[in-house]
Parts: structure tokens; sequence; C-alpha cells
């Protein structure tokens, strides 16, 4: 099987919905096009989005599994954001204006014993992606499948909140990229480090109950607690489901 895209996915908001995609366009340097561009801060933080800072600094699904249910649609054109949750209405909110409306939609998300949100803030110089440098991260299909068999049943592929799937290679080949570029559609991208999973993991995208232990999974089967890899964009190009994947 000749190794292509099948999925693609952004997350506007960090920890608050994801998004399917058909097609992006990627640039060097840069972050997937509106992905995590906004976090919500929490009342501990003083990250106000001049300088990228680590997750700690926001409300995040490790800390409140809830938010793990939202879903995202982006108005490009407006630049504003309609989020869904099994519990709560629609909310359709500017970002840049009306955070508040965020703050108060998601507040009974998060944990009464967790730092609460505070403040949405933009991420002035790039996405607040889990990395110091501002990467896209890539999952491969055939891993996710190995990881079902030793769960014995499906396991929602949104968990994982990859940006690119792959799927066409070996289980757990993309460990081996490390340092190699993968050119995708018109795009190359330098892969530079594995994903690290954290707790986020564990909550179903359904409902944002914790339901599966994804940690001790990996740690029990593979003995990490990795799934996926980061890379950075290297070369600038647009990249879309069906195109192909090859390491260079």
């Amino acid at each position: 099987m000749t190794p292509k895209v099948t999925q693609l996915w952004r997350h506007p908001v960090k920890s608050h919905g994801r998004e399917a995609l058909e097609r992006v366009t990627l640039t060097a340097g840069e972050t997937l096009p509106w992905d995590r561009l906004w976090a919500v801060a929490h009342d501990s933080s003083t990250a106000d989005g001049s300088e990228w800072v680590p997750c700690q600094n926001f409300s995040i699904g490790t800390k409140a599994p809830r938010l793990a249910a939202i879903n995202a649609v982006v108005n490009e054109t407006s630049g504003s954001i309609r989020l869904t949750h099994p519990e709560l209405d629609t909310l359709e909110f500017d970002p840049d204006q009306e955070g508040e409306k965020l703050i108060a939609w998601a507040g009974g998300l998060i944990p009464k014993d967790r730092a609460q949100s505070a403040r949405v803030v933009r991420g002035k110089t790039r996405g607040f992606t889990d990395t110091e440098f501002a990467s896209i991260s890539l999952m491969n299909a055939a891993s996710h499948r190995a990881v079902e068999q030793k769960l014995g049943r499906k396991l929602e592929p949104e968990r994982w909140r990859g940006n690119i799937w792959l799927d066409g290679f070996e289980p757990w080949d993309e460990f081996d990229w490390m340092g190699k570029t993968l050119k995708i559609g018109a795009a190359r991208i330098l892969i530079k480090e594995r994903v690290v999973r954290c707790k986020h993991t564990m909550a179903s995208p359904k409902t944002g109950e914790r339901d599966t232990d994804t940690l001790a999974l990996l740690r029990e089967n593979w003995g990490h607690q990795d799934f996926g890899v980061y890379g950075e964009v290297i070369e600038t190009g647009d990249i879309r489901l069906g195109d192909i994947a090859e390491v260079l």
C-alpha cells in the first residue's frame, strides 16, 4: 500500500475542540494554519500570547478531561469559531473579542480543584503547540491499529490530537524517521521528536469521560509512552487527503 494522507485536523483553541479538513497549506517554519492559534490561560498563569509558553499555563485536557468532547468549526472569513459539546449548547464567538464567552461556556468542564480558566490568549508569534519549535504532528494509522489490537476494541483516532494522519507504513515506522524529511504533496517536513503522551488521551472524544488507560497500554506493550511524531515544515506547499507521503 502506498503511504497516503487519510486525515487532516486542526485544533483552533488548544484543548478546546478539533476540526477535520480536506486540504491545507503548510508554510515553512510555521504551525498548521489556525492550529492552537488560541489557548485558554488559567488563573495561575501569566501567559499573554506574546511568546510561546508550555502547556502547563493553560486549561487542557490533561487536567480537565471533559474538554476532550469539544468539536470546532472555524469561519476563516470572519475569524469566528463554533464549538459544540454533548453537554452544552452550541457556542459561536470571536476568540479575539469575545473570549469571556468561551470562559463562561466551558467553565463548568474544569474540575473545581484545578486552576480555573481566566482568559483567551492568541499566539502572536506562533500557535501554542507542545514543542519549543513551531511543529506539525504526524500520526501513523498502522500504529493506531496496533494499539487497538492490544486493547481488543476500536479506539477513536481523535484521542491523539494529531494534525496529519498517514496510512500505508508499518506500525511504529515513524520512530525511525528522526532527522529525516517527509514529503507530502508539495510540502516537506523535517521529523524532529517523538510525541510523549499525557492523560488527555485517556478521555473519550465523544463523552469527555476517561475510559481507556492509553498510557498504561503503551508502557506495558511497547515500553514507552509515545504516539506520533513532531515535525517542522521546511518547504511550503499544499497537502490534501489522498496525497502520497514519502520518506526521503
